[in-house]
């Protein structure tokens, strides 16, 4: 079953952090990718821009409208997120652990709908 990973935490947070602080991070990610591919579990994710350049729509009485930002204001941000083939929910929830995110933000997994 695939499941998406939804990884969230505080960008605030990130601000104070140094070049070597980022480079652990991204090293961290690397290793990440590398082992769920070894696994053959990975199949793709992306980072994402920080919040402030999201634009959220909605379609009202057949109007769009289109408004900066993301829809929830709420301190936790979505960063990022990973596509994995996991053969059950206990799997998924062992490979979401081992993303470099969680250790300072959250990971929502969520299982994809088959269409």
């Amino acid at each position: 079953m695939r499941y998406l990973l939804l990884i969230a935490d505080d960008e605030a947070m990130r601000a104070g952090w140094t070049p070597e602080d980022d480079a652990a991070m991204l090293a961290g990610y690397d290793a990440f990718g590398n082992e769920m591919g070894q696994r053959g579990v990975l199949r793709g994710g992306e980072r994402l821009r920080p919040a402030s350049d999201a634009t959220t729509v909605r379609v009202r009485n057949g109007e769009t409208l289109a408004s900066d930002g993301p829809f929830a204001e709420t301190k936790e941000q979505i960063g990022g997120y990973f596509v994995v083939d996991c053969k059950d929910l206990d799997e998924a929830i062992e490979v979401a652990s081992k993303i470099p995110g969680a250790k300072h933000g959250s990971i929502e997994v969520r299982p994809i709908w088959e269409m």
